[in-house]
């Protein structure tokens, strides 16, 4: 990948100019089904500018309670575009249709405005949940219909493509606008194409300008995502498998809980509620035997796969994790 960015043809981005930028758009809009697309530094920055170009200030987006979007994009909706989050309660990411329909909020001169819900395929905090197809179709439907428009925040749409066999055209279908990252399971050192109509993309450039992310050689860093494409999707196939491999290894260990669509894709979350101690202290008694995973809350613990982690180390991880599982379970017991 760096010998390709070192290879890089370049130009300047700013001038539409930059041919490796142009292609790797070209490549991720028609992956996408898309008319076009723009690189980003970020997918923070897609989401920001998705939610830009289709809201006004005083609107409101609907998503999960655990989405990237409302814990960890430090509220760029809010401070920047002045747009309210209504946030839907679900335990694994995935809120119901019902649920969904029932958030739209009927014109008032009091309230704000739905105008946009957002999808996040696969989820992230939530366990790498993966979302049906027919419902995703459903709440777009559902939103078109009632004036709101329709994003996906696919950061790792590809990872649910390589577990459905659902291409990631098929997902995208009818929705306003739609990401992917390069930086996650594809291992690009940075970047994401955010693609939608020729239209959208223009609004969408122009947030970027705003937002400080337009760039000039920016080839160097689209020539590591064009080499991903190339390269590293089987890899994706392979992350989710090794996630499997983890699951099973822990799924029955005394003191963790796990939901039910835990396991599907290329994170595993799970619960150490039952082993009477923290997220932070299993996360340091798993790095004491150099094994990192993160804890997100309380008791939640988030373990992730990806191109840089070998199958002996998650056997080596899941080996662990259960081991320390045990033995925190078995103190809590003999106290």
């Amino acid at each position: 990948m760096r010998e390709a960015m070192a290879r890089a043809v370049v130009g300047d981005e700013q001038s539409n100019d930059d041919p490796t930028t142009l292609a790797l758009c070209e490549r991720v809009a028609t992956m996408l089904g898309q008319e076009a697309g723009v690189f980003m530094p970020s997918g923070t920055m897609c989401n920001l500018a998705a939610i830009l170009v289709q809201t006004r200030a005083g609107d409101e987006i609907i998503v999960d309670d655990q989405s990237h979007i409302y814990n960890t994009e430090a509220a760029g909706a809010a401070a920047i575009g002045g747009v309210s989050v209504a946030p839907l309660a679900t335990p694994a990411g995935v809120y119901s249709v019902a649920a969904f329909e029932a958030a739209i909020r009927p014109p008032a001169r009091t309230a704000p405005r739905s105008a946009l819900v957002s999808i996040e395929q696969t989820t992230s905090f939530s366990g790498g949940s993966i979302w049906a197809l027919d419902d995703m179709r459903r709440i777009r439907d559902i939103a078109h219909a009632r004036g709101l428009k329709a994003h996906i925040d696919g950061a790792r749409l590809l990872n649910a493509v390589m577990a459905t066999g659902i291409s990631a055209a098929e997902y995208a279908r009818g929705f306003d606008s739609v990401w992917i990252d390069l930086s996650k399971g594809l291992g690009c050192p940075v970047g994401a194409v955010l693609c939608g109509t020729n239209d959208f993309v223009v609004e969408a450039w122009r947030w970027k300008y705003r937002l400080g992310g337009a760039m000039r050689q920016s080839g160097v860093l689209a020539a590591a995502g064009l080499y991903a494409l190339d390269h590293h999707l089987d890899q994706l196939a392979t992350d989710n498998a090794h996630i499997r491999l983890l699951h099973g290894v822990v799924a029955d260990a005394p003191g963790l809980s796990f939901e039910p669509t835990a396991g599907q894709s290329n994170i595993l979350c799970f619960s150490v509620r039952g082993l009477g101690v923290t997220a932070a202290d299993f996360a340091r008694a798993c790095l004491a035997h150099d094994v990192r995973v993160r804890a997100i809350g309380g008791h939640q613990i988030r373990v992730t796969t990806h191109l840089d982690v070998s199958r002996a180390q998650v056997e080596r991880a899941a080996a662990v994790i259960r081991a320390e599982a045990d033995r925190l379970f078995e103190e809590r017991q003999s106290s």
